[in-house]
């Protein structure tokens, strides 16, 4: 059986003399029995031709009522591309089962949950001359990791369901037209089973990701409510168990990550949307491989279920090699790569001369958003993207280039328009970007209100605007195939 996060399988017999054999989910889900989440159907190997002999000759009567009623949930569901209720289910299976490495999930006792405030409160504190944003960090709250799940669900459907939709819509175009009135119930079904199971695969993915992430910005995009800076205590701890660093320091470093990124997402309105909407255009320029989703369709057997899912392992989504589509990931990832490094450079001025582990705790962070985890390759499968700073370095170092020429306050400018700030070009040569006279948006809206009102506007310079060339995809861009570890 693949060892990718996708298919069903059950997992062999535990050996009587301790983990040898044992068989482990690949996405961290751990092993499991015939309706866990890293195999809630109870489909696998070993059953000859038919899967459905291995379940039924290997569950006990309970386990077999529950694995007809997932069956039936799959077959009756009828909302969008994506069974989110499923979707959160199994996410929440995957976290009391806990993490690889025996850690279960526990709600947030009084202590932590002080701790966590008093962190961001600092933080908020220390980054106040650091950055000319304000604080956007109405509440702190100390989330387990199952508040983490419920919490972020609803952005997760916002990056997920463009995909899936173009997957829904991809099944009924595959038969010839005067097939599909005759073939409707049958693509009902397809599609019912296909909201199943990425909800299946969605679900453990943001599971097994619960156990790693260790706030609500992780991935550099705002997966929580707007205002609310979240640290997670028990990821926290096992961060820094291996770091050699104080476990209040870790706390505040991350803390100060948290709160810098809150400021960014509540004081530059446009953010929010400009980055789910840089997603989401490059979800409109992946195609669905219709030759293997052709074969799965004219194939189809209801007994063999888990076809759609291993055609979901195989990967049915491939980048259009267009302009239009490199043009949408140079955004995305010089977008992803403008927040990272920003925050990057504001949390380090701010932390430097305070902690006396910064530098190895920002090293850290850097290395753990370069390399992802299992979770981040799931999501990559799944929506045909990785939500990866590649240029992180680069950003920071621009960041920073720009806080010596401009001070923090020309710096923190830039957010207030998108189209001031640096491209992916820019990033190549951050010295020109720094010294290259930038044109002022409120300079701008105060002659053109003038101009409306019948008043004269007065004389200035000529503003210099920027002439840049159209972004490029990553082959046009240094560093950008690279990750940062590369560097």
């Amino acid at each position: 059986m693949s060892d990718t996060p996708f298919g069903f399988g059950l997992p062999p017999e535990e050996p009587e003399n301790g983990d040898e054999g044992k068989k482990k989910n690949p996405a961290g889900g751990g092993q499991g029995s015939g309706g866990s989440p890293s195999n809630p159907f109870g489909f696998g190997e070993g059953g000859g031709d038919n899967p459905f002999a291995a379940m039924f000759g290997s569950l006990n009567p309970g386990d077999l009522g529950a694995a007809f009623q997932q069956l039936g949930q799959m077959l009756s569901y009828e909302g969008g591309p994506v069974n989110w209720d499923m979707a959160k289910q199994i996410a929440r299976q995957t976290v009391s089962q806990g993490t690889p490495d025996g850690t279960k999930d526990a709600s947030v006792g009084p202590v932590d949950r002080t701790a966590v405030e008093e962190a961001v409160r600092l933080a908020d504190l220390w980054l106040d001359g650091a950055t000319s944003l304000p604080s956007g960090a109405s509440t702190a709250v100390a989330w387990s990791r199952a508040e983490w799940v419920e919490a972020t669900l609803p952005a997760w459907q916002q990056l997920v369901d463009p995909v899936a939709e173009r997957v829904g819509l991809a099944m009924g175009d595959v038969l010839p037209e005067e097939m599909q009135a005759m073939a409707g119930p049958l693509i009902g079904m397809m599609r019912s089973m296909g909201g199943a199971m990425f909800g299946q695969q969605i679900g453990q993915a943001v599971g097994v990701l619960a156990g790693e992430v260790v706030g609500s910005t992780d991935i550099g995009l705002p997966l929580g409510p707007a205002g609310k800076a979240a640290l997670l205590p028990l990821n926290v701890d096992a961060l820094g168990k291996d770091l050699s660093v104080p476990k209040e320091e870790v706390r505040l470093y991350l803390a100060l990550r948290e709160a810098a990124h809150q400021r960014l997402f509540t004081h530059v309105p446009w953010l929010r949307s400009h980055l789910f909407g840089a997603v989401e255009g490059y979800a409109r320029g992946i195609k669905v491989d219709t030759t293997k989703l052709e074969d799965v369709v004219g194939q189809f057997d209801p007994s063999h279920p888990e076809q759609l899912q291993e055609a979901l392992q195989q990967g049915m989504f491939q980048p259009e090699d267009t302009p239009e589509q490199k043009a949408a990931l140079a955004r995305l990832e010089t977008a992803l790569a403008l927040v990272e490094g920003w925050v990057d450079a504001v949390v380090h001025e701010a932390a430097s001369a305070r902690l006396t582990s910064a530098a190895a705790l920002r090293e850290t962070l850097r290395r753990r958003r370069a390399t992802g985890g299992p979770a981040e390759q799931t999501f990559a499968t799944l929506i045909g993207l990785q939500l990866r700073p590649r240029r992180l370095r680069d950003a920071a170092r621009l960041w920073a280039s720009l806080t010596d020429a401009r001070g923090v306050d020309g710096r923190d400018a830039l957010w207030e328009h998108p189209d001031m700030l640096p491209t992916a070009t820019d990033l190549d040569d951050p010295d020109g970007f720094v010294h290259r006279e930038q044109l002022d948006f409120s300079e701008l809206d105060k002659m053109l209100g003038e101009a409306a009102g019948g008043g004269t506007a007065p004389k200035t310079d000529k503003p210099n605007l920027d002439k840049r060339k159209p972004e490029e995809g990553p082959e046009g861009s240094a560093g950008s195939d690279e990750d940062d570890t590369d560097k």
